[in-house]
């Protein structure tokens, strides 16, 4: 592998990524393709760079791909990208869960909004009522004829322990 190809290879790698992270899957998949057919396999960065077009692929709806690439790199000479793919070979074939409609939050399609005047979708907007604050809890002051105020002992029979438990270490130490 010339230098100038491992560069290329990057490159490749790199706007693979960017596409990723902006959603752009199916380009990212194009990107990622052709930075592994560049880069040697068998690398940490070829490794790197496979890892990544798995989530591509899957990301893109590719999943049959995604996992065939990610069982491959079981097999991989880098330690690190055998666990990431066993890690992502796991979530790919977990189960599918069920979800409810009203788990799920709909998001209105605003593609029809005019930047200047309204639609229906903008008009049907009712915002939220203020909740009302609630009152302070004003206590009652306490009257002291009604506190027991007599002396229970209890502070004299705790200091006397006390007192009791530091004599008997001193004596014994």
């Amino acid at each position: 592998m010339t230098t100038e190809s491992l560069e290329l290879a990057k490159t490749q790698f790199q706007a693979g990524k960017r596409a990723f992270e902006r959603g752009e899957y199916r380009q990212s998949v194009e990107y990622l393709e052709k930075a592994v057919s560049l880069a040697s396999p068998n690398t940490q960065l070829g490794g790197e760079m496979q890892t990544w077009l798995v989530t591509a692929y899957q990301a893109a709806g590719n999943l049959t791909e995604a996992i065939a690439l990610c069982e491959k790199l079981g097999t991989h000479p880098d330690l690190k990208t055998r666990k990431q793919s066993k890690r992502l070979l796991y979530i790919l074939q977990a189960p599918k869960l069920k979800t409810r409609p009203e788990w799920l939050t709909q998001i209105p399609d605003l593609a029809n909004l005019s930047e200047g005047g309204t639609t229906q979708a903008a008009t049907r907007y009712v915002s939220p009522s203020p909740r009302p604050r609630p009152k302070p809890k004003v206590e009652e002051p306490i009257d002291l004829s009604q506190v027991n105020t007599k002396d229970n002992l209890f502070v004299w029979v705790a200091l006397a322990m006390i007192l009791g438990t530091v004599g008997a270490l001193i004596w014994l130490s």
